[in-house]
Protein backbone atom coordinates (compact mmCIF):
# COMPACT_ATOMS: atom_id res chain seq x y z
CA UNK A 1 0.00 0.00 0.00
CA UNK A 2 1.54 3.46 -0.88
CA UNK A 3 1.44 5.59 2.27
CA UNK A 4 -0.62 8.29 3.00
CA UNK A 5 -1.10 11.20 5.14
CA UNK A 6 -4.50 10.33 7.30
CA UNK A 7 -6.22 12.64 9.25
CA UNK A 8 -8.98 10.54 11.77
CA UNK A 9 -11.98 12.71 13.23
CA UNK A 10 -14.15 11.17 16.11
CA UNK A 11 -15.20 12.39 19.94
CA UNK A 12 -15.39 8.89 20.84
CA UNK A 13 -11.19 7.83 22.33
CA UNK A 14 -11.61 4.40 22.02
CA UNK A 15 -12.33 4.43 18.42
CA UNK A 16 -9.73 7.19 17.67
CA UNK A 17 -7.14 5.07 19.34
CA UNK A 18 -8.29 1.98 17.38
CA UNK A 19 -7.55 3.23 14.22
CA UNK A 20 -4.76 5.16 14.79
CA UNK A 21 -2.99 1.92 15.78
CA UNK A 22 -4.60 0.04 12.96
CA UNK A 23 -3.77 2.52 10.38
CA UNK A 24 -0.26 3.42 11.51
CA UNK A 25 1.01 -0.31 11.37
CA UNK A 26 0.70 -0.31 7.93
CA UNK A 27 3.20 2.78 7.17
CA UNK A 28 0.31 5.70 6.99
CA UNK A 29 1.28 9.20 8.81
CA UNK A 30 -1.72 9.33 11.06
CA UNK A 31 -3.32 12.66 12.74
CA UNK A 32 -6.10 12.90 15.39
CA UNK A 33 -8.93 15.27 16.04
CA UNK A 34 -11.64 14.44 18.87
CA UNK A 35 -13.88 17.14 17.51
CA UNK A 36 -14.62 19.22 13.71
CA UNK A 37 -13.38 22.07 14.85
CA UNK A 38 -9.87 20.99 15.79
CA UNK A 39 -9.79 18.60 12.79
CA UNK A 40 -10.40 21.29 10.32
CA UNK A 41 -7.41 23.28 12.05
CA UNK A 42 -5.17 20.09 11.30
CA UNK A 43 -6.39 20.22 7.84
CA UNK A 44 -5.14 24.19 7.44
CA UNK A 45 -1.73 23.43 8.68
CA UNK A 46 -0.90 20.37 7.53
CA UNK A 47 -0.83 18.02 3.96
CA UNK A 48 -3.60 15.85 4.58
CA UNK A 49 -4.44 12.90 2.10
CA UNK A 50 -7.35 11.63 3.27
CA UNK A 51 -9.82 12.54 5.96
CA UNK A 52 -11.83 9.64 8.12
CA UNK A 53 -14.41 11.54 9.95
CA UNK A 54 -17.26 10.40 12.57
CA UNK A 55 -20.64 11.82 11.22
CA UNK A 56 -22.07 12.55 14.46
CA UNK A 57 -20.10 14.49 16.58
CA UNK A 58 -20.96 18.19 18.95
CA UNK A 59 -20.02 21.32 17.46
CA UNK A 60 -19.34 20.19 14.35
CA UNK A 61 -20.66 17.24 12.13
CA UNK A 62 -19.37 15.25 9.57
CA UNK A 63 -20.87 16.67 6.96
CA UNK A 64 -19.84 20.66 7.99
CA UNK A 65 -16.35 19.15 8.11
CA UNK A 66 -16.88 17.14 4.91
CA UNK A 67 -17.59 20.44 3.32
CA UNK A 68 -15.15 22.57 4.94
CA UNK A 69 -12.24 19.98 3.93
CA UNK A 70 -13.29 20.81 0.39
CA UNK A 71 -13.56 24.45 0.32
CA UNK A 72 -9.72 24.17 1.81
CA UNK A 73 -8.72 21.30 -0.90
CA UNK A 74 -10.82 19.60 -3.22
CA UNK A 75 -8.30 17.33 -4.15
CA UNK A 76 -8.53 15.52 -0.20
CA UNK A 77 -10.39 12.50 -0.07
CA UNK A 78 -12.87 11.87 2.63
CA UNK A 79 -14.74 8.92 4.27
CA UNK A 80 -17.63 9.14 6.52
CA UNK A 81 -18.02 7.11 9.38
CA UNK A 82 -21.90 6.31 10.19
CA UNK A 83 -23.94 4.61 13.34
CA UNK A 84 -26.77 4.65 10.89
CA UNK A 85 -27.53 2.98 7.51
CA UNK A 86 -29.96 5.97 6.30
CA UNK A 87 -30.07 6.02 2.48
CA UNK A 88 -31.22 10.01 2.36
CA UNK A 89 -27.93 11.16 4.50
CA UNK A 90 -25.45 8.72 2.73
CA UNK A 91 -27.04 9.96 -0.32
CA UNK A 92 -26.08 13.46 1.10
CA UNK A 93 -23.44 12.43 2.03
CA UNK A 94 -21.74 11.35 -1.17
CA UNK A 95 -22.97 14.38 -3.29
CA UNK A 96 -21.31 16.57 -0.58
CA UNK A 97 -17.88 15.06 -2.07
CA UNK A 98 -17.17 12.18 -0.02
CA UNK A 99 -15.28 9.08 -1.77
CA UNK A 100 -16.96 6.78 0.44
CA UNK A 101 -18.79 5.78 3.78
CA UNK A 102 -18.33 3.69 6.41
CA UNK A 103 -21.32 1.99 8.96
CA UNK A 104 -20.09 1.18 12.72
CA UNK A 105 -18.73 -0.99 13.50
CA UNK A 106 -16.10 -0.78 11.32
CA UNK A 107 -14.89 -4.30 10.05
CA UNK A 108 -11.27 -3.49 9.97
CA UNK A 109 -10.87 -5.50 6.37
CA UNK A 110 -13.19 -3.21 4.62
CA UNK A 111 -10.95 -0.22 5.81
CA UNK A 112 -8.41 -1.51 4.61
CA UNK A 113 -9.28 -2.04 1.35
CA UNK A 114 -10.85 1.47 1.02
CA UNK A 115 -7.48 2.95 2.41
CA UNK A 116 -5.57 0.54 -0.74
CA UNK A 117 -8.08 1.83 -3.44
CA UNK A 118 -7.56 5.36 -2.47
CA UNK A 119 -3.75 5.40 -2.31
CA UNK A 120 -3.95 3.23 -5.62
CA UNK A 121 -5.99 6.00 -7.22
CA UNK A 122 -4.35 9.10 -5.73
CA UNK A 123 -1.55 7.40 -7.55
CA UNK A 124 -3.07 7.06 -10.73
CA UNK A 125 -4.09 10.86 -10.40
CA UNK A 126 -0.50 12.05 -9.90
CA UNK A 127 1.02 10.43 -12.28
CA UNK A 128 -1.60 11.23 -15.23
CA UNK A 129 -0.57 15.19 -13.53
CA UNK A 130 3.19 14.46 -14.45
CA UNK A 131 1.94 12.79 -17.75
CA UNK A 132 -0.05 16.26 -18.34
CA UNK A 133 2.98 18.74 -16.99
CA UNK A 134 5.47 17.01 -19.21
CA UNK A 135 3.13 17.06 -22.52
CA UNK A 136 2.78 20.87 -21.41
CA UNK A 137 6.28 21.20 -21.09
CA UNK A 138 7.28 19.43 -24.28
CA UNK A 139 4.56 21.27 -26.27
CA UNK A 140 4.90 24.82 -25.36
CA UNK A 141 6.41 27.43 -27.27
CA UNK A 142 9.94 27.71 -26.01
CA UNK A 143 10.42 24.11 -26.27
CA UNK A 144 10.15 24.68 -30.12
CA UNK A 145 13.50 24.95 -31.16
CA UNK A 146 14.61 28.00 -33.58
CA UNK A 147 16.79 31.20 -33.27
CA UNK A 148 15.75 32.44 -36.92
CA UNK A 149 14.10 35.64 -37.28
CA UNK A 150 11.20 34.38 -39.55
CA UNK A 151 10.03 31.43 -37.09
CA UNK A 152 10.15 33.48 -33.95
CA UNK A 153 7.88 36.06 -35.27
CA UNK A 154 5.91 33.26 -36.08
CA UNK A 155 5.95 32.05 -32.73
CA UNK A 156 5.53 35.06 -31.21
CA UNK A 157 2.49 35.90 -32.76
CA UNK A 158 1.13 32.26 -32.07
CA UNK A 159 1.66 33.17 -28.10
CA UNK A 160 -0.01 36.73 -28.19
CA UNK A 161 -3.13 34.40 -29.29
CA UNK A 162 -2.70 31.73 -27.58
CA UNK A 163 -5.49 32.72 -24.53
CA UNK A 164 -8.17 33.57 -26.86
CA UNK A 165 -10.93 31.58 -28.42
CA UNK A 166 -10.21 32.53 -32.21
CA UNK A 167 -9.87 30.33 -35.02
CA UNK A 168 -6.35 29.51 -36.44
CA UNK A 169 -5.03 28.73 -39.80
CA UNK A 170 -1.68 27.56 -40.09
CA UNK A 171 0.25 27.96 -43.11
CA UNK A 172 3.28 25.87 -44.52
CA UNK A 173 4.62 23.09 -46.45
CA UNK A 174 4.70 19.35 -45.15
CA UNK A 175 7.17 19.08 -42.88
CA UNK A 176 7.26 22.82 -41.50
CA UNK A 177 5.77 21.86 -37.46
CA UNK A 178 2.23 23.05 -38.30
CA UNK A 179 1.08 20.53 -35.71
CA UNK A 180 4.00 21.11 -33.15
CA UNK A 181 2.84 25.30 -33.54
CA UNK A 182 -1.20 24.13 -33.17
CA UNK A 183 -0.03 21.92 -30.05
CA UNK A 184 1.96 25.11 -28.62
CA UNK A 185 -1.00 26.93 -29.03
CA UNK A 186 -3.22 24.73 -27.17
CA UNK A 187 -0.88 24.02 -24.14
CA UNK A 188 -0.34 27.59 -23.86
CA UNK A 189 -3.94 28.72 -23.39
CA UNK A 190 -6.48 28.25 -20.51
CA UNK A 191 -7.65 24.73 -22.47
CA UNK A 192 -4.40 23.20 -21.81
CA UNK A 193 -6.20 20.57 -18.99
CA UNK A 194 -9.09 19.92 -21.63
CA UNK A 195 -8.43 17.03 -24.74
CA UNK A 196 -6.21 18.19 -27.71
CA UNK A 197 -7.75 15.94 -30.80
CA UNK A 198 -5.87 15.43 -34.29
CA UNK A 199 -7.92 15.07 -37.63
CA UNK A 200 -5.66 14.55 -40.51
CA UNK A 201 -8.11 14.84 -43.53
CA UNK A 202 -5.52 13.88 -46.09
CA UNK A 203 -5.62 10.26 -44.78
CA UNK A 204 -9.43 9.70 -44.96
CA UNK A 205 -11.67 8.76 -47.76
CA UNK A 206 -14.22 11.05 -48.69
CA UNK A 207 -17.03 9.08 -47.69
CA UNK A 208 -14.94 9.16 -43.78
CA UNK A 209 -14.82 13.03 -43.44
CA UNK A 210 -18.42 13.61 -41.74
CA UNK A 211 -17.92 10.51 -39.57
CA UNK A 212 -14.85 11.32 -38.34
CA UNK A 213 -15.58 14.81 -37.41
CA UNK A 214 -19.29 14.39 -36.36
CA UNK A 215 -20.02 10.91 -35.39
CA UNK A 216 -22.86 8.56 -36.57
CA UNK A 217 -25.44 6.24 -34.89
CA UNK A 218 -25.33 2.39 -34.73
CA UNK A 219 -27.18 1.38 -38.89
CA UNK A 220 -27.19 4.86 -40.09
CA UNK A 221 -24.89 4.07 -43.09
CA UNK A 222 -23.67 0.77 -44.29
CA UNK A 223 -20.46 -0.48 -42.18
CA UNK A 224 -21.76 1.54 -39.07
CA UNK A 225 -22.31 -1.34 -36.78
CA UNK A 226 -22.11 1.22 -33.53
CA UNK A 227 -22.80 4.22 -32.13
CA UNK A 228 -19.48 6.80 -32.30
CA UNK A 229 -18.96 10.11 -31.13
CA UNK A 230 -17.30 12.49 -33.70
CA UNK A 231 -13.91 14.34 -32.99
CA UNK A 232 -15.81 17.76 -32.50
CA UNK A 233 -17.41 15.54 -28.88
CA UNK A 234 -13.74 14.63 -27.79
CA UNK A 235 -12.76 17.72 -28.04
CA UNK A 236 -15.30 19.06 -25.99
CA UNK A 237 -13.90 21.73 -24.10
CA UNK A 238 -10.47 21.73 -25.70
CA UNK A 239 -9.21 22.27 -28.84
CA UNK A 240 -9.32 20.46 -32.21
CA UNK A 241 -6.88 20.38 -35.00
CA UNK A 242 -7.41 19.90 -38.50
CA UNK A 243 -4.57 19.05 -40.56
CA UNK A 244 -5.35 19.44 -44.21
CA UNK A 245 -8.13 21.28 -43.97
CA UNK A 246 -7.94 21.92 -47.85
CA UNK A 247 -8.97 18.21 -48.47
CA UNK A 248 -12.46 18.29 -46.77
CA UNK A 249 -15.49 17.79 -49.15
CA UNK A 250 -17.43 20.50 -50.14
CA UNK A 251 -20.80 18.48 -48.82
CA UNK A 252 -18.89 18.23 -45.65
CA UNK A 253 -17.78 22.26 -45.79
CA UNK A 254 -21.04 23.07 -45.23
CA UNK A 255 -21.53 21.10 -41.63
CA UNK A 256 -18.07 22.38 -40.26
CA UNK A 257 -18.81 26.19 -41.12
CA UNK A 258 -22.13 25.10 -38.99
CA UNK A 259 -20.19 23.53 -36.37
CA UNK A 260 -18.03 26.16 -36.08
CA UNK A 261 -21.24 28.71 -36.21
CA UNK A 262 -23.57 27.73 -33.99
CA UNK A 263 -20.97 25.89 -31.72
CA UNK A 264 -23.24 22.51 -32.43
CA UNK A 265 -22.76 19.06 -34.15
CA UNK A 266 -25.49 17.14 -35.51
CA UNK A 267 -23.93 13.05 -36.06
CA UNK A 268 -24.55 11.62 -38.88
CA UNK A 269 -28.53 9.45 -38.90
CA UNK A 270 -29.64 11.58 -35.75
CA UNK A 271 -32.27 14.35 -35.26
CA UNK A 272 -30.45 15.69 -32.14
CA UNK A 273 -28.12 18.76 -32.28
CA UNK A 274 -25.29 19.29 -29.44
CA UNK A 275 -23.65 21.99 -27.90
CA UNK A 276 -19.72 21.90 -27.63
CA UNK A 277 -17.02 24.25 -26.70
CA UNK A 278 -14.25 24.26 -29.68
CA UNK A 279 -11.30 25.82 -30.30
CA UNK A 280 -10.28 25.43 -34.09
CA UNK A 281 -6.62 25.61 -35.49
CA UNK A 282 -6.54 23.95 -39.22
CA UNK A 283 -3.89 23.35 -41.00
CA UNK A 284 -2.82 23.00 -45.28
CA UNK A 285 -0.31 23.33 -47.34
CA UNK A 286 -2.74 24.25 -49.98
CA UNK A 287 -3.80 27.44 -51.69
CA UNK A 288 -7.02 28.27 -50.57
CA UNK A 289 -7.74 31.20 -52.47
CA UNK A 290 -7.08 29.72 -55.97
CA UNK A 291 -8.88 26.57 -54.39
CA UNK A 292 -12.02 29.33 -53.50
CA UNK A 293 -11.87 30.61 -57.29
CA UNK A 294 -12.09 26.91 -58.54
CA UNK A 295 -15.36 26.72 -56.06
CA UNK A 296 -13.84 24.03 -54.54
CA UNK A 297 -13.67 25.96 -51.19
CA UNK A 298 -16.11 27.66 -49.23
CA UNK A 299 -15.53 31.56 -48.95
CA UNK A 300 -17.41 31.88 -46.20
CA UNK A 301 -15.64 28.95 -44.34
CA UNK A 302 -11.94 30.35 -45.15
CA UNK A 303 -12.92 33.70 -43.26
CA UNK A 304 -14.20 31.54 -40.33
CA UNK A 305 -11.12 29.67 -40.20
CA UNK A 306 -8.67 32.68 -41.48
CA UNK A 307 -9.33 34.75 -38.42
CA UNK A 308 -5.62 34.24 -37.10
CA UNK A 309 -3.38 33.50 -40.01
CA UNK A 310 0.25 31.91 -38.87
CA UNK A 311 2.44 31.30 -41.74
CA UNK A 312 5.91 28.56 -41.02
CA UNK A 313 8.33 29.35 -43.14
CA UNK A 314 9.88 26.36 -45.12
CA UNK A 315 13.58 25.41 -43.85
CA UNK A 316 15.32 26.64 -46.73
CA UNK A 317 14.09 30.29 -46.18
CA UNK A 318 15.60 29.84 -41.99
CA UNK A 319 18.75 28.08 -42.59
CA UNK A 320 19.58 29.88 -39.29
CA UNK A 321 17.78 27.25 -37.27
CA UNK A 322 19.95 24.11 -39.34
CA UNK A 323 22.94 23.87 -36.36
CA UNK A 324 20.78 24.67 -33.14
CA UNK A 325 17.87 21.74 -35.17
CA UNK A 326 20.89 19.14 -35.84
CA UNK A 327 22.35 19.50 -32.31
CA UNK A 328 18.72 18.74 -31.03
CA UNK A 329 18.03 15.52 -33.30
CA UNK A 330 21.38 14.50 -32.45
CA UNK A 331 20.85 14.82 -28.36
CA UNK A 332 17.32 13.09 -29.47
CA UNK A 333 18.29 10.05 -30.99
CA UNK A 334 21.89 9.33 -29.28
CA UNK A 335 19.71 8.71 -26.04
CA UNK A 336 16.69 6.89 -28.04
CA UNK A 337 19.77 4.51 -29.77
CA UNK A 338 21.75 4.49 -26.59
CA UNK A 339 24.90 5.95 -28.61
CA UNK A 340 27.51 8.43 -27.56
CA UNK A 341 27.36 10.95 -30.20
CA UNK A 342 28.02 14.39 -29.78
CA UNK A 343 27.57 16.28 -32.93
CA UNK A 344 28.21 16.45 -36.73
CA UNK A 345 31.07 17.03 -38.64
CA UNK A 346 32.31 20.78 -40.44
CA UNK A 347 31.45 19.00 -43.36
CA UNK A 348 28.87 17.34 -43.22
CA UNK A 349 26.89 20.29 -42.00
CA UNK A 350 28.29 21.81 -44.85
CA UNK A 351 26.54 19.76 -47.33
CA UNK A 352 23.49 20.41 -44.92
CA UNK A 353 23.80 23.78 -45.20
CA UNK A 354 23.45 23.61 -49.36
CA UNK A 355 20.49 21.36 -49.32
CA UNK A 356 17.15 22.92 -50.14
CA UNK A 357 15.16 20.43 -47.47
CA UNK A 358 12.06 19.41 -49.84
CA UNK A 359 10.76 17.96 -46.83
CA UNK A 360 11.73 20.41 -44.49
CA UNK A 361 12.07 19.92 -40.83
CA UNK A 362 10.81 16.38 -40.99
CA UNK A 363 13.38 15.60 -43.54
CA UNK A 364 16.23 16.82 -41.75
CA UNK A 365 15.08 15.27 -38.28
CA UNK A 366 14.72 11.50 -40.42
CA UNK A 367 18.21 12.38 -42.38
CA UNK A 368 19.88 13.10 -38.24
CA UNK A 369 18.24 9.62 -36.92
CA UNK A 370 19.82 7.88 -40.24
CA UNK A 371 22.89 9.46 -39.31
CA UNK A 372 23.29 8.82 -35.67
CA UNK A 373 22.38 4.69 -36.26
CA UNK A 374 25.07 4.53 -38.96
CA UNK A 375 28.23 6.41 -37.39
CA UNK A 376 31.17 4.39 -36.13
CA UNK A 377 32.10 7.36 -34.34
CA UNK A 378 31.34 10.06 -32.09
CA UNK A 379 29.97 12.67 -35.21
CA UNK A 380 28.22 12.24 -37.76
CA UNK A 381 29.93 12.47 -41.14
CA UNK A 382 29.28 12.49 -44.69
CA UNK A 383 29.81 8.64 -45.50
CA UNK A 384 26.40 8.47 -42.58
CA UNK A 385 23.91 10.71 -45.00
CA UNK A 386 21.65 9.20 -47.55
CA UNK A 387 23.87 9.38 -51.03
CA UNK A 388 20.99 11.16 -52.65
CA UNK A 389 21.95 14.15 -50.71
CA UNK A 390 25.19 15.37 -52.03
CA UNK A 391 23.86 14.05 -55.82
CA UNK A 392 20.97 16.83 -55.29
CA UNK A 393 22.91 19.61 -54.32
CA UNK A 394 23.91 20.52 -57.93
CA UNK A 395 20.28 20.68 -58.58
CA UNK A 396 19.44 23.15 -55.64
CA UNK A 397 21.43 25.66 -57.27
CA UNK A 398 19.09 25.98 -60.16
CA UNK A 399 15.92 25.91 -58.20
CA UNK A 400 14.24 28.59 -58.79
CA UNK A 401 13.34 29.13 -54.92
CA UNK A 402 16.97 29.55 -54.26
CA UNK A 403 18.44 33.13 -55.06
CA UNK A 404 21.47 32.45 -52.99
CA UNK A 405 23.47 31.88 -56.30
CA UNK A 406 23.76 34.35 -59.16
CA UNK A 407 22.13 34.17 -62.50
CA UNK A 408 25.19 32.74 -64.31
CA UNK A 409 26.58 30.33 -62.00
CA UNK A 410 23.06 28.62 -62.14
CA UNK A 411 22.60 27.91 -65.22
CA UNK A 412 26.06 26.55 -65.64
CA UNK A 413 25.25 24.35 -63.19
CA UNK A 414 21.97 23.41 -64.90
CA UNK A 415 23.63 23.05 -68.04
CA UNK A 416 25.85 20.74 -66.77
CA UNK A 417 23.60 18.44 -64.96
CA UNK A 418 21.82 18.49 -68.65
CA UNK A 419 25.18 17.00 -70.15
CA UNK A 420 26.09 14.66 -67.51
CA UNK A 421 22.51 13.28 -67.83
CA UNK A 422 22.10 12.94 -71.63
CA UNK A 423 25.74 11.25 -71.22
CA UNK A 424 25.30 8.97 -68.87
CA UNK A 425 22.15 7.47 -70.21
CA UNK A 426 24.66 6.91 -73.59
CA UNK A 427 27.07 5.36 -71.66
CA UNK A 428 29.25 8.47 -72.10
CA UNK A 429 28.58 8.43 -76.27
CA UNK A 430 28.73 11.96 -77.40
CA UNK A 431 27.26 11.27 -80.76
CA UNK A 432 24.33 9.66 -79.19
CA UNK A 433 23.86 12.63 -76.19
CA UNK A 434 23.71 15.56 -78.59
CA UNK A 435 21.00 14.02 -80.42
CA UNK A 436 19.28 13.02 -77.52
CA UNK A 437 19.43 17.13 -75.96
CA UNK A 438 18.95 18.23 -80.27
CA UNK A 439 22.22 19.83 -80.69
CA UNK A 440 25.30 18.89 -83.05
CA UNK A 441 28.15 17.06 -81.46
CA UNK A 442 29.95 19.86 -82.17
CA UNK A 443 27.99 22.20 -80.45
CA UNK A 444 28.14 19.60 -77.36
CA UNK A 445 31.63 19.45 -76.97
CA UNK A 446 32.07 22.78 -77.19
CA UNK A 447 30.09 23.53 -74.17
CA UNK A 448 31.22 20.47 -72.34
CA UNK A 449 34.90 22.13 -73.02
CA UNK A 450 33.40 25.59 -71.94
CA UNK A 451 32.10 23.60 -68.55
CA UNK A 452 34.99 21.58 -67.62
CA UNK A 453 33.40 18.38 -68.39
CA UNK A 454 35.21 16.55 -71.27
CA UNK A 455 37.22 14.37 -69.35
CA UNK A 456 35.08 14.17 -66.10
CA UNK A 457 31.46 14.02 -67.21
CA UNK A 458 30.04 11.67 -64.63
Amino acid sequence: MNNLSILIIDDEQSQLDSLKRFLSKRGNEIFTASDGISGVEIIRKNHIDLVISDFRMPGMNGLEVLKETKEINPKIDFVMVTAFGNVDEAVEIMKSGAYDYLTKPIELDELENLVKRIAEKKLLVNENERLKNQLSEKFKFDSIISQSRKMEDVLNLAGRIAESKASVLIRGESGTGKELVAKAIHFSSTRKDKPFITVNVAALSENLVESELFGHVKGSFTGAIETRIGRFQEADGGTLFIDEVGDIPPSVQVKLLRAIQFGEVQSIGSNNTRKVDVRIITATHRNLEEMIEQKHFREDLFYRLNVVCLKIPPLRERKEDLPVLVDHFVRKYSKINVKEVNGITSDALDVLMKYNFPGNVRELENIIERGVILTRGDSISIDDMPPQLEHSLGKNIFDPRNLDHPYEEKMKVFESELIKEALSRNDGNQSAAARELEITERHLRSRMERLGLKNDWK
